[in-house]
């Protein structure tokens, strides 16, 4: 068997086109341009790169696009400052924070600040919360755009062993509830796991975002299984790799997504389309 590659790059493409055919038509409609508001504290190479395609992003779908770049030593006070404005201003429909941020400034009081109106991220507590509580609203991005990947095999998800290897607040836990939302059998895997070889190898579908180049062995990988490789990880060579070791795995797995190429895309799709759920949901 020789899995068949899930495209994140086509996908988002076409997401992104759903989303400026309907900034269009509102336009046409005499409506506002939904906007978003990015927010960079410090320097990080990684969030430098993911913030441009973000603003990127904006500009190709027709979005008012705000971009705050500040200082390292921004303080908190300044911060929460700039959201407050940010979340009184009736041009900005989404907020976005870009993460990690500096060590001095304590994260989830900056993300607990922004409008949960605003959060196009999808980290507030109430919104986390509405997807506990099968109520969804502004839904964490990486996650969202992993449903829209796997809703693309025709897989139904109902009555599937899924396994969520890694439990971050970005990426496991809320990828856990949408999964258990889309009606799967979710086990969610962390650093105390025990054997969690073996727990991989039961998964109809599985879901790596730890962060660690080839972390989950292609053996381990169940014949006709659906991989969602979240990992995008730089070798000394390099090389872009996935947390799952994907020569053997594609030939085991009914489904893969390739890494760059496949979940990084859809978080960027994600977090525009949440941005004009946010804008619609205000006029």
């Amino acid at each position: 068997m020789t899995a068949t590659l899930i495209n994140g790059k086509e996908i988002a493409k076409q997401v992104r086109t759903s989303v400026k055919q309907r900034v269009d038509i509102r336009i046409e409609n005499g409506l506002r341009q939904p906007g978003l508001a990015v927010i960079l504290v410090g320097s990080d190479p990684a969030s430098e790169v993911y913030v441009g395609s973000k603003r990127k992003a904006c500009e190709e779908v027709g979005f008012i696009s705000k971009s705050f770049d500040l200082s390292a030593s921004t303080s908190e006070s300044e911060l929460l400052m700039l959201i407050d404005k940010l979340n009184s201003d009736e041009t900005i429909d989404g907020i976005l924070v870009q993460l990690p941020l500096p060590a001095h400034l304590n994260s989830n009081l900056v993300i607990e600040h922004i409008n949960p109106n605003k959060d196009v991220d999808g980290f507030h507590p109430s919104n986390v919360g509405k997807l506990v509580l099968r109520q969804p609203g502004l839904r964490p991005c990486t996650p969202k755009g992993i449903m829209e990947l796997i809703k693309t095999t025709d897989v139904k998800p109902h009555g599937l062993d899924a396994v969520v290897v890694g439990a971050s607040n970005i990426v496991g836990r809320p990828m856990s509830l949408e999964l258990l939302l889309a009606g799967c059998t979710v086990t969610t895997t962390h650093r105390f796991t025990k054997n969690l070889e073996s727990k991989v190898r039961a998964a109809d579908l599985l879901v790596v975002a730890v962060g660690k180049p080839n972390f989950i062995p292609g053996e381990w990988i169940k014949e006709g299984a659906i991989v969602i490789d979240v990992g995008i990880n730089r070798l000394e060579n390099g090389t872009l790799v996935g947390d799952v070791g994907f020569d053997i795995a594609k030939n085991k797995a009914s489904f893969i997504t390739p890494v760059p190429g496949g979940v990084g895309p859809m978080t960027v799709a994600s977090l525009i389309e949440n941005t004009l759920l946010a804008c619609e949901a205000r006029d």
